[in-house]
């Protein structure tokens, strides 16, 4: 589209010379900026994580319709440092996830993915909208249809529970702990009580059934929140995260080669990082490569600092004008 457009001013600039500018780019000054973040997202106590599925031609001994994936880990909410940052890898074994998170020791808060269990020194802690689509999909297509009581009374039960963590949002990580337990812990026990009531009363094998089976098989992980106000309800941190990737893919559909899913991977880690600390992803883009080319943080690492979003001088280069 944008060599067409390209095309049509009058100008002649070809899509691979586009797409080696972003190669080049990345490589050169995006790159060296998201391993920094990831060195410094090592040092959270808090992370959130999630993955998607992206097709990737020319990798090696791999068909061009086999799925890759784009990987995307956050701090939390709360975070002084917001980050995150897309992992490009070709397949979705939690071997990756566990290279990347080495160093790291802390809670990590994703759906139910076993992959994660690779992870090494870290406290699983599950998503509540994960376990709330299990429930709306165990929903008939007619819903005052008597089967669809259970799925109802599931998900009405997660909404309570939402209500409560919309209304501490407010407050500091360690006021959020006392209020939950006052206040979410019965809930939690009556939908416990509830789940093991009823698991019996629906069909092998049927999506009710494995919707409670979910929530039983899950439910330390489910519960952890409870313990830390620091800890999120849901991994919508992560899934918002990774959303513009999504709905960019259904516009580009594949990643030409490996090289420029990792382009790719850097772009989006410096935007959506940007976002997170209300900066403007284009001014953060225009500041990188206005001043980083003058600067030899191959022999001064140090300096890559001052390109990070939080420093003060790209926050009153980039901020969001709206937040002035």
């Amino acid at each position: 589209r944008q060599e067409k457009d390209w095309s049509n001013l009058g100008l002649n600039l070809f899509r691979q010379t586009m797409s080696n500018w972003i190669l080049i780019a990345s490589r050169d000054w995006l790159m060296p900026i998201v391993n920094l973040l990831h060195e410094k997202m090592l040092e959270e106590k808090y992370l959130h994580a999630d993955e998607t599925k992206v097709q990737v031609l020319n990798e090696k001994d791999r068909k061009n319709t086999t799925n890759s994936f784009m990987w995307v880990y956050g701090t939390y909410k709360d975070s002084k440092f917001p980050m995150r940052i897309f992992e490009y890898q070709p397949t979705r074994n939690g071997d990756h996830a566990k290279d990347f998170l080495k160093g790291f020791s802390g809670y990590l808060i994703t759906d139910a993915y076993k992959g994660y269990e690779k992870v090494e020194n870290i406290i699983r802690c599950y998503c509540w909208s994960h376990l709330r689509r299990y429930f709306v999909d165990a929903l008939p297509s007619d819903i005052k249809k008597q089967e669809a009581t259970l799925p109802t009374q599931a998900i009405q039960y997660c909404k309570e529970l939402f209500k409560i963590e919309s209304e501490l949002e407010s407050l500091t990580p360690k006021e959020r702990k006392k209020p939950r337990q006052e206040r979410s812990k019965p809930i939690l026990e009556a939908f416990w009580s509830w789940v093991n009531a009823n698991r019996d009363n629906c069909l092998p094998k049927s999506k009710l059934y494995k919707a409670f089976n979910y929530a039983i098989n899950q439910k330390e992980g489910l519960m952890q929140f409870l313990e830390d106000g620091n800890i999120s309800i849901t991994n919508n941190l992560a899934e918002n995260s990774i959303r513009p990737f999504t709905l960019g893919r259904k516009n580009w559909l594949f990643s030409g080669s490996p090289e420029g899913a990792e382009a790719s991977a850097a772009v989006y880690s410096i935007i959506e990082t940007a976002k997170a600390n209300d900066v403007n992803p284009y001014n953060y883009l225009l500041y990188i490569f206005k001043y980083m080319p003058g600067v030899r943080f191959d022999e001064e690492p140090e300096w890559l600092e001052d390109f990070l979003p939080w420093h003060p001088d790209v926050q009153a280069f980039c901020k969001n004008k709206a937040s002035k």
